[in-house]
């Protein structure tokens, strides 16, 4: 039979990443056999917790099987006492037609919340629109036995997601009611906002949105939302639009909130992207052989807000002047790390939809990440017909293939340790998102090739002309003012010394603060969330352990919110803690939380150049990330000059050169990565310190700038939108 042969060849799979790759075969094997054998076998499978890996594959096989059985199979693992089962059959339930007595279940997994719940209102939303009556009815009722306002208010979104009159009446009442919960009638005028604007359902957004306070704000949204069609182009309009998001960060123009949660690289890159896409690369003949119709001349940056921030974005959205727009999307509720947002998705997709209806014609949508924003803009995409370029990466990937190397991810944890990082719903968002993008955006990397097929499951060589290898860039005239600037300060000439006030009084303030003893050390700096995969603790937990370099440098940790952190912040900071006992800042150790982009790029130079009687020149710059796809931070610190410790997987082995301007290690060896930071503290004071410096900084500015990227990316929008044109005029003359 050949459901059990794939079963077999799903456990016999080598690695993690071979086995989920394999559960399609079992999902084509299960739906072809058909039958109560074939269920018989994946219910044992899906209840073999010692391989939780083929456990969950076989929870999707069962989907597969339109037999009887396998709806009541996945109908008791929706109240399973495995976590991983019931969010997984929730999912699978999606793929089959609505099952009357299984709403119940998928609507407890609403109440309780989280990722599973995110997963069983996708699937009530689809069964919504075939069965909207008994769908709507069975909600109404479950909404009458919950008392807590947030379970209430998921609920309220979810019936919102059902179309009908049914679903229509209680979002009416519950929005009118002022004994609800604010989050409760915010849920339920927000799902009135998706509704026909029928004069009952205007009225009463209307009264609301006249109002003031926060339910005003999400009824003035809500109302524009009953109103607002698709913005035509205007006919005086010229150029390309192009959308890019991210919507875990609060993006700004002068990126004051880099690296605070989950603000890092990526915010930066946006920023900085968007500028330099609208404004084309002076030093490219290409711009001025294109015509001014198929230019980028709007760029709309996405990013979190408040409902407040969503209604202030949108006459700027909605203008046709040409330039860098930023928009907000409304996260209800307080800011969450990355991992515990996908909850949020329906408030990211209305919001999306909204942002890019206002702004009319949108030529093309970037998205970059397997993540929420990611998620919920395909949908919108895919309802507005705006094609999409997709950045694909080995993530999560390259964290699997890691974990699994290490013996931390295995068959037998792998379903408990996806309850957390949802490794196999984000796999398969890249694989579909690769697989329906119009195009694909590749970092550049060793074996680049051979790493997409063995990690993603992607061969590039078999369509070469959908994919190109675009290398990220940085603003190098930001880390060309910020040496000037240092060069300055530590009366090594150039321009005059800055003017107080400046990044560099902040910093001395910080050093000044260390004991008298370790004032004149070198700094080993860097820059990033604090976040485990970015390393900090481990880095700290390096430094600290090792005693020879500790009295060699002090260590300067930018980035991360010490006043209010996050999850991920605290259990960093936690290591931090644990690994310095006693005073943090009399052991050489400066916590100095997230600063805005400018601020950091004067203290890399000031890493460099040194700070007068509080830090000798001759710094060096400390990546410890598990992974690092690119390496945003790492470009900046190579253009200022300093000598670089990275690690050894991934982009930074594409530009790093080994022993010369920067050092590749294996950041899960801390004897590898104390190593590293010690080679690099001897290579900056070295003979060819000076000129391996300016090697790194030749490099960067000749192959890395944020304009070659720019201009790179602005052909791939250009084809994108051209074909997109050509599909649009095939139809309309068909």
């Amino acid at each position: 039979m050949a459901t059990h042969t794939a079963l077999d060849a799903m456990r016999d799979a080598g690695s993690i990443l071979e086995g989920i790759r394999s559960a399609d075969d079992l999902t084509v094997a299960a739906s072809r056999d058909g039958g109560t054998r074939a269920v018989r076998l994946l219910a044992q499978a899906a209840n073999d917790t010692s391989d939780q890996l083929t456990a969950i594959a076989a929870v999707h096989s069962l989907a597969q099987v339109f037999d009887e059985s396998a709806d009541e199979v996945l109908i008791g693992l929706l109240s399973h006492e495995q976590l991983y089962l019931r969010e997984h059959a929730a999912w699978a339930f999606g793929a089959r037609l609505p099952r009357f007595d299984a709403i119940a279940g998928l609507a407890a997994m609403v109440i309780a919340g989280g990722f599973s719940g995110m997963l069983a209102q996708r699937t009530l939303e689809q069964w919504g629109s075939s069965a909207p009556d008994h769908v709507g009815l069975s909600l109404e009722g479950a909404v009458l036995g919950v008392d807590d306002a947030s379970a209430r208010a998921r609920l309220v979104e979810t019936i919102g997601l059902i179309p009908g009159r049914i679903p229509e009446r209680l979002l009416r009442r519950i929005a009118a009611d002022t004994d609800e919960a604010t989050e409760v009638r915010s849920a339920a005028i927000a799902g009135l906002g998706d509704r026909d604007p029928t004069d009952a359902v205007t009225r009463i957004v209307t009264g609301l949105a006249n109002g003031t306070g926060e339910l005003a704000d999400v009824a003035r949204l809500a109302l524009l939302d009953l109103t607002a069609g698709v913005n035509p182009r205007a006919p005086w309009s010229q150029g390309l639009t192009i959308a890019q998001l991210f919507l875990h960060a609060d993006i700004d123009r002068a990126l004051s909130q880099v690296g605070a949660g989950d603000n890092g690289g990526i915010a930066t890159l946006l920023v900085r992207l968007g500028d330099a896409l609208v404004a084309g690369d002076p030093a490219s003949d290409v711009r001025a052989a294109v015509d001014r119709d198929q230019q980028v001349s709007r760029v709309l940056t996405l990013s979190r807000g408040s409902s407040a921030d969503a209604l202030a974005c949108l006459s700027e959205v909605g203008s046709t002047l040409s330039g860098h727009a930023f928009a907000s999307v409304p996260f209800p509720g307080e800011p969450v790390p990355l991992a515990e947002a996908w909850p949020r998705r329906v408030s990211a997709q209305r919001g999306i939809r909204r942002v890019l209806r206002a702004a009319g014609s949108v030529d093309a949508i970037h998205l970059r990440m397997a993540d929420i924003g990611t998620l919920a803009a395909t949908t919108v995409a895919r309802e507005l017909e705006i094609p999409v370029v997709f950045t694909v990466a080995p993530d999560p990937h390259g964290v699997i293939h890691s974990l699994d190397a290490s013996g931390t991810l295995t068959r037998a944890n792998f379903g408990s340790i996806d309850e957390r990082e949802h490794f196999w719903f984000r796999a398969r968002l890249v694989q579909r998102l690769a697989a329906d993008a119009a195009h694909t955006v590749l970092f550049p990397r060793a074996d680049l090739g051979r790493t997409m097929r063995d990690l993603v499951g992607i061969d590039i060589a078999a369509h070469p002309e959908r994919h190109s290898v675009v290398a990220e860039g940085i603003d190098i005239g930001v880390i060309e003012s910020a040496c000037a600037d240092a060069r300055a300060a530590a009366g090594q000439g150039g321009s005059e010394v800055p003017a107080t006030g400046t990044a560099f009084e902040t910093l001395d303030a910080l050093l000044s603060a260390l004991p008298e003893s370790r004032r004149m050390l070198p700094l080993a700096i860097t820059v990033g969330r604090l976040h485990r995969v970015k390393g900090m603790a481990t880095l700290v937990e390096t430094w600290a352990a090792d005693e020879e370099l500790r009295t060699r440098c002090n260590l300067l940790i930018i980035g991360g919110d010490l006043e209010n952190p996050s999850t991920d912040e605290r259990e960093q900071l936690d290591r931090i803690t644990a690994a310095l006992p006693g005073d943090v800042g009399s052991s050489g150790l400066i916590l100095a939380g997230h600063r805005a982009n400018d601020t950091a790029a004067r203290w890399l130079a000031a890493a460099r150049f040194g700070r007068p009687g509080l830090a000798a020149p001759h710094g060096v710059y400390v990546c410890a990330s598990m992974k690092e796809e690119f390496g945003i931070a790492l470009l900046e610190a190579m253009a200022t000059g300093l000598p670089v410790v990275a690690p050894a997987a991934g982009g930074p082995a594409t530009y790093v050169e080994q022993g010369v301007t920067g050092f590749l290690v294996d950041t899960s060896d801390r004897t590898a990565l104390a190593t590293g930071i010690s080679d690099a503290l001897d290579a900056a004071v070295g003979p060819f310190g000076p000129e391996n410096a300016q090697r790194a900084s030749d490099m960067v500015a000749g192959t890395f700038t944020i304009q070659g990227m720019a201009t790179t990316l602005a052909t791939v929008y250009r084809d994108v939108a051209g074909a997109n044109e050509v599909i649009d005029w095939a139809f309309s003359t068909s």
